[in-house]
C-alpha cells in the first residue's frame, strides 16, 4: 500500500491555558506529538506531513532533524481546513492518506496497522477508527442507518440534546486520496462553530455510496485526545504503566509499579531491582543485577552491571562502572565517571570528576573538576576548592593517596601517588608522592580559661 500521513498539530489548545503549543506538552519527558510520530513511523509512509499553526516555529524546532514535511494552517478554521493546508502535498497521489491528530499519545502502532489492514483488505474508500465510551462527552458520534451503514459523524457541539449514542469517532482516518481531495472541495462551514469539519467527509462518502469501514479500538483509552491538564496527567499515567509492565516482562523487578517512573528511551538489564519512587529519565541505561532506590532519580546516565544507587540519591549525566555503590543521599552531577568498585556515600557531591577503581568517598565530601586515581581514600568533610570566582581549576590525586578528614584542596593542585594529607589541612601546593602534606596552626591550651569566663559571666548577669 502506498501511504502518506497527515498529522494535525495546529490546534490552539485553549483548554490547556498555556503559552506552550498543546502538542509540545511533555508526556514522560517526550512531547506528545512525538508519541504519535513513533506510532506511524513503522508504517513506512512515503511522506509524513505535519500541519502546524499556533506556535508553528516552536513545533518545528522541537521536531528538527526528523524526516517531516511541514505545512502551515495560517488561520485555525477547523480540522477540514487544516487538511486543506496539506492538499498540495497530496495532489496526484493515488494511494491512501492516513490522517490523525498530534494530541493522541496513547494510540498504539498495532492499532493503526489494524486500521490500515482493514482498509486495504476491504477496498474501502474511507476507514474510521471508532470506540465505545460509557460517557462519550466531548467526542463526535458515529451515526448509522438501520442496517448499520455509516451515514455521518455528528460533532459534540452539534449533537441534539438527549441523544444516546456511545459510538465515538476516534479521530483516525484512512482515506483514498483522490476521494479526499474531492471531498475537501465539498466542505462548508455550516455548523455552530463556523468551521470546516474534517468529519464531514464521512457524509460526503455516504451520499456517494462509497464503501466506508470502521475499525473498533480494543482499548478506548487509546483515542483519548489531550485537551486539558487533567487529560495530560491521565495519558501520562497510562503510558507510564505500559512502560513499567514492559520492563517487568523483560525480567526487571519493580517493587511498587504505581510509584516508579521510566521514560521511553531508558534501557534496563535483567534481574535489576527498582524499589519504590524511582525515576529513570532521558537516555539512561542500567545494566544487569543493579539495585536502584528507593527514592532515586537517574537522568541520562549509564550504569554497569551490579551497580547500587541507594536511598535519596541523584545521578545525572554520569557513568558508573560495574559494582559501583552510590548513596544514600549522594549527588552525582554531569561529567562524573566512577570506575569499577568505587564507592560514593552519604552527603557526597561529585561534579565533572573521575574516581578510579576502588576509590572511596564515603561521607560529606565535594569533588569538582577532579581526577582521582585508584584506591584513594577521601575523608569526611573533604572538598576541592575548584572555583576562584572566575574560572574552574582541576585537582589531581594519585593512586593510593589518603586524604584525611576536613581537608580543603585549593585547585589547581596535585597530590602524588600514595601521599597522605593530614586532617584539617588547607592544601595550596602540590604534595609529592608518598609525602605527608599538612597545614595546621600550633595548638595552644589556656589553663583556667573556663573558670575565669564563668566568673565574668556571673557578674554580668
Amino acid at each position: 500500500m502506498r501511504l502518506k500521513v497527515v498529522l494535525l498539530a495546529a490546534g490552539e489548545g485553549k483548554r490547556m491555558k498555556s503559552s506552550l503549543p498543546k502538542v509540545l506538552h511533555p508526556v514522560l519527558g517526550r512531547p506528545m506529538v512525538k508519541w504519535v510520530l513513533e506510532g506511524v513511523r513503522p508504517l513506512m509512509p512515503e511522506e509524513i506531513i505535519v500541519v502546524v499553526g499556533r506556535g508553528a516555529e516552536e513545533v518545528m524546532a522541537s521536531l528538527e532533524g526528523e524526516d517531516l514535511t511541514f505545512v502551515t494552517q495560517e488561520e485555525q478554521l477547523g480540522t477540514g481546513h487544516a487538511v486543506m493546508a496539506a492538499r498540495h502535498r497530496l495532489t496526484d497521489f493515488p494511494g491512501t492518506t492516513l490522517i490523525l491528530y498530534g494530541d493522541t499519545p496513547l494510540l498504539r502502532p498495532e492499532t493503526v496497522k489494524g486500521l490500515l489492514n482493514l482498509h486495504q483488505r476491504t477496498g474501502a474508500t474511507l476507514t474510521l477508527l471508532v470506540a465505545h465510551f460509557e460517557d462519550p462527552s466531548g467526542y463526535g458520534r458515529i451515526q448509522r442507518d438501520d442496517g448499520g451503514r455509516v451515514l455521518k459523524i455528528v460533532e459534540e457541539a452539534d449533537i441534539a440534546p438527549g441523544t444516546d449514542n456511545k459510538e465515538i469517532n476516534g479521530g483516525v482516518y484512512a482515506v483514498h486520496t483522490p476521494f479526499l481531495l474531492e471531498a475537501l472541495d465539498e466542505l462548508r462551514p455550516l455548523n455552530r462553530q463556523g468551521e470546516y469539519y474534517l468529519t464531514d467527509i464521512v457524509e460526503v462518502a455516504s451520499k456517494r455510496a462509497e464503501p466506508i469501514e470502521t475499525f473498533e479500538v480494543s482499548d478506548p483509552l487509546e483515542v483519548l485526545g489531550v485537551n486539558t491538564r487533567a487529560e495530560l496527567a491521565q495519558a501520562q499515567q497510562v503510558l507510564r504503566r505500559r512502560i513499567v509492565e514492559k520492563w517487568m516482562l523483560e525480567g526487571v523487578t519493580v517493587e511498587d509499579p504505581d510509584s516508579v517512573w521510566i521514560e521511553p528511551e531508558v534501557k534496563i538489564g535483567k534481574d535489576t531491582v527498582l524499589r519504590p519512587c524511582c525515576f529513570l529519565r532521558g537516555r539512561t541505561v542500567v545494566g544487569d543485577q543493579c539495585k536502584i532506590g528507593p527514592q532515586v532519580e537517574i537522568i541520562d546516565s549509564r550504569l554497569g552491571d551490579g551497580v547500587e544507587v541507594r536511598f535519596s540519591s541523584s545521578v545525572e549525566g554520569s557513568v558508573l562502572e560495574k559494582g559501583v555503590i552510590v548513596g544514600p543521599f549522594s549527588r552525582l552531577r554531569p561529567g562524573t565517571y566512577l570506575e569499577a568498585g568505587s564507592k560514593v556515600g552519604n552527603f557526597v557531591e561529585i561534579k565533572k570528576s573521575r574516581l578510579g577503581r576502588g576509590t572511596k568517598a564515603n561521607h560529606l565530601a565535594y569533588l569538582g573538576d577532579a581526577l582521582v586515581g585508584k584506591g584513594v581514600n577521601i575523608g569526611a568533610g573533604t572538598i576541592t576548592c575548584n572555583y576562584d570566582g572566575l574560572r574552574k581549576h582541576p585537582t589531581v590525586i594519585g593512586d593510593g593517596a589518603f586524604i584525611g578528614s576536613n581537608v580543603s584542596l585549593v585547585a589547581p593542585v596535585k597530590v602524588g601517588e600514595e601521599a597522605v594529607v593530614g586532617a584539617g589541612s588547607v592544601i595550596t601546593k602540590d604534595v609529592p608522592p608518598r609525602a605527608l602534606g599538612v597545614t595546621r596552626a600550633k595548638q595552644k591550651n589556656i589553663k583556667g580559661w573556663v573558670t575565669k569566663w564563668l566568673r565574668r559571666r556571673g557578674k554580668e548577669e
